[in-house]
């Protein structure tokens, strides 16, 4: 299992690029490339001057989720120490979030200042506060009771297509996955549509996984949070975190 997280040494100058990557980097191996207009909550970290112990740094990425107008929803390793122990507090280093937009090649939507975050009481789980709020946006609404097996979770990342891949995304991806078990703290998920070997890939850290399906179909609810997973593309159990053990942690930071 592999953090979906990782280091991105040249990350820096494909933003100066304008993010002219090479076609198809993109995120979710084997997913679909989302239109702009689609999945707006969706968000973009983009992390820049990341310490290492030696007193280097690098530059990085997640994938998250807009929870209301102040608040996103990511994973809890999303922010770091430099010695990868999760933090609380002022955000550890500097971090942009692009809410709204699913093509970085054009404009539209929000890019805000991260200021702050609060690891959840369990779980690699994390919410963090921007430094405006954004109003334009329906954000995700949070489940309060768990996912079956069998049941059909669509996610929406910034990850890479494959992890031979040297960058995160331009362009948003989305794909469906099932529910293939459901522990104490994490559901775990297997590719669906359009490909079996639909996953997760590294820079989907803190991706959502949320159900659109029946009354969920208007207004989506978020069932987990991306964690850990095999090397992508990949047909094997994914590790994504609950967030309905949650929900009463979650509303009450939404509430501050």
């Amino acid at each position: 299992m592999t953090s979906r997280f990782t280091r991105l040494v040249v990350f820096t100058a494909v933003v100066a690029a304008g993010m002219s990557l090479a076609t198809p980097a993109g995120a979710v191996a084997n997913g679909d490339p989302v239109p702009d207009g689609r999945y707006r909550f969706a968000v973009k970290l983009t992390m820049t001057d990341i310490p290492r112990p030696d007193g280097t740094h690098y530059d990085s990425a997640c994938s998250a989720a807009l929870l209301s107008p102040w608040w996103i929803i990511t994973a809890g390793h999303c922010f770091h120490d430099p010695r990868r122990n999760p933090v609380s507090g002022p955000v550890p280093y500097e971090t942009t979030a692009t809410v709204g937009r699913a093509d970085l090649s054009r404009r539209g939507g929000h890019v805000v200042h991260v200021v702050s975050v609060r690891q959840g009481p369990s779980g690699d789980i994390a919410m963090a506060k921007l430094d405006r709020p954004v109003y334009d946006i329906v954000p995700l609404r949070v489940a309060e009771q768990p996912p079956a097996v069998g049941d059909v979770l669509r996610i929406t990342g910034w990850g890479k297509l494959a992890a031979t891949d040297t960058a995160p995304a331009g362009q948003l991806r989305t794909g469906q996955l099932k529910v293939s078990a459901v522990a104490a703290g994490t559901v775990g998920v297997r590719g669906y549509r359009p490909a079996p070997d639909t996953s997760a890939c590294e820079y989907d850290s803190g991706a959502p996984y949320f159900a659109e399906t029946g009354r969920n179909a208007r207004f989506p609810v978020l069932v987990s949070v991306e964690s850990t997973g095999p090397s992508c593309p990949h047909d094997q159990q994914e590790a994504t975190t609950r967030v309905d053990p949650l929900h009463g942690w979650i509303r009450g930071t939404l509430l501050t």
